[in-house]
C-alpha cells in the first residue's frame, strides 16, 4: 500500500476530532478535509490512532469487522469497496437486555454471519485461499451489527468511514454457532424485522458473493497490514442486506436460515 499523503499533524487532528465525537456523543464534521478522499493509508492510520486510544483506556481487541461488503450497503454509503475495522470487548452487547443506546450517535442495524476462528491465519498472502480460511473457521454464528457514524448526518466518503473504525458501534452474536459442515454461508437467507415488520432482507451471496470470500479478503488485508487474524477472533463478515435505523424501545430480530432467530431490544 502506498504511504499516506497526510502529515502526522493532520492524522492526529482527524483522530482527535473523531475521538471527541465519540466521547461527547456530538457528531463531528467529516475528516476528509484533513486526509484526502483517496488516502487509504492515512485513513487507516487514523483508525489505528482511535483503536490505540481505546486500548489505552482498558479495552481489548476481540476481532474484526468487514464493512460495505454488499452492494446495497455500498449504495447506502456511497462507496464502491469494502473496508475493515476492529472489534473491541466493550462493543460486545450480546448479553445485555435491553441494550443501552447511550454510547451511540446515529445508529443503524444490519444482520450478518459471523465467524469464530479456530486457528491463526498467519501465512503469506498467496496462501490465503478460500479453502484455507474455511479450514480456519471454528464456527459460524448469527450476528447483528449496530453500525454508527461519528460524522454528522452520515456525510461520509470512503476514507471518512475507514478512519471512523469502519463506522462501527456495537455488536450482538448468538450463543450457539455451527461448524461449516452444517451450514453453507453463501446459501443463507436473511430477514431482519423491527417490531415484527420486515425492514431488510438478503442472502449470503450478497456479501461479496460469499461471507467466506469476505473473510478471505479481510485475511489478506490483515496480512498486508502486519496484523494477522488470530485464533479466537470473532469476524463480522458483512451485511446480508441494507442497514436500517431504529430507536429506543424497538425490538430487532435477525432470522438467518440455519440458525435460531437472534432478537434484541434497545433502551435510551
Amino acid at each position: 500500500m502506498t504511504s499516506s499523503t497526510a502529515d502526522a499533524a493532520a492524522i492526529a487532528a482527524a483522530t482527535e476530532r473523531l475521538a471527541t465525537a465519540l466521547e461527547t456523543r456530538v457528531p463531528c464534521a467529516a475528516v476528509r478535509d484533513l486526509i484526502s478522499t483517496d488516502d487509504l493509508q492515512g485513513a487507516y492510520a487514523v483508525q489505528q490512532g482511535l483503536v490505540q486510544m481505546r486500548l489505552a483506556g482498558g479495552a481489548t481487541v476481540v476481532g474484526r469487522k468487514i464493512g460495505a461488503t454488499s452492494e446495497a450497503v455500498q449504495n447506502q454509503l456511497g462507496v464502491d469497496q469494502p473496508d475493515f475495522g476492529y472489534l473491541l470487548d466493550d462493543m460486545d452487547v450480546s448479553h445485555d437486555d435491553p441494550i443501552s443506546m447511550r454510547t451511540l450517535l446515529q445508529p443503524r442495524v444490519e444482520a450478518e454471519v459471523a465467524f469464530r476462528l479456530g486457528r491463526d491465519i498467519d501465512v503469506p498472502e498467496e496462501q490465503i485461499t478460500l479453502d484455507f480460511v474455511r479450514d480456519a473457521v471454528d464456527v459460524a454464528i448469527p450476528a447483528l451489527e449496530i453500525v454508527d457514524s461519528r460524522i454528522q448526518d452520515w456525510d461520509i466518503e470512503f476514507t471518512d468511514t475507514v478512519a471512523d473504525n469502519a463506522s462501527s458501534g456495537l455488536f450482538v452474536v448468538g450463543d450457539d454457532g455451527l461448524p461449516l459442515s452444517e451450514i453453507e454461508p453463501r446459501d443463507v437467507v436473511m430477514s431482519l424485522t423491527i417490531n415484527d415488520e420486515e425492514r431488510s432482507a438478503g442472502t449470503g451471496a450478497a456479501c461479496l458473493g460469499d461471507p467466506l470470500e469476505a473473510l478471505r479478503w479481510l485475511a489478506v488485508q490483515a496480512a498486508r497490514f502486519g496484523d494477522p487474524l488470530r485464533a479466537g477472533h470473532l469476524i463480522l463478515s458483512g451485511a446480508l442486506g441494507p442497514f436500517v435505523p431504529f430507536a429506543a424501545g424497538d425490538r430487532v430480530t435477525a432470522s438467518i436460515s440455519g440458525f435460531a432467530p437472534l432478537t434484541v431490544t434497545f433502551k435510551e
